[in-house]
């Protein structure tokens, strides 16, 4: 049964779905494995949690910096993010009630075009050099 409420337990086990997926995917989930050895997916997942617990129920408990650490993996291309945006979507569409899956959609792209922005938006550039 699809989950009523988001509150942290929900949530928990989204992410741990969701990043279950993420780290199977054959396209995303070699950019995560070479970013975060094995050792450090429970920090990572407690960071992950912390920011999206700030994100979606408010609770202020991230304070990093989510573009510099996207920026500083060099690698990441616009596909990535398509990638990562749709194995969200599935993953929220299965666990939770239909309103709340749209809720997490909406906040994750709106997430994600900013950091696309940020990463591949290059002023000025040639058309289809923006967005390497």
């Amino acid at each position: 049964m699809p989950e009523q409420i988001l509150d942290e337990a929900s949530l928990a086990r989204f992410l741990d779905a969701f990043y279950a997926r993420v780290r199977r995917d054959p396209l995303i989930g070699p950019v995560f494995a070479t970013a975060i050895p094995d050792p450090d997916w429970p920090r990572h997942m407690a960071t992950i949690q912390d920011f999206w617990s700030s994100v979606l129920l408010r609770t202020g408990r991230y304070k990093g910096n989510p573009f510099g650490k996207h920026q500083a993996l060099g690698v990441l291309r616009p596909d990535h993010f398509a990638r990562w945006l749709s194995l969200f979507e599935e993953t929220a569409a299965e666990l939770f009630a239909p309103e709340i899956a749209a809720a997490l959609v909406e906040r994750a792209h709106r997430i994600g075009d900013s950091l696309r922005a940020g990463l591949f938006f290059r002023p000025g550039a040639p058309a289809g050099q923006g967005a390497s």
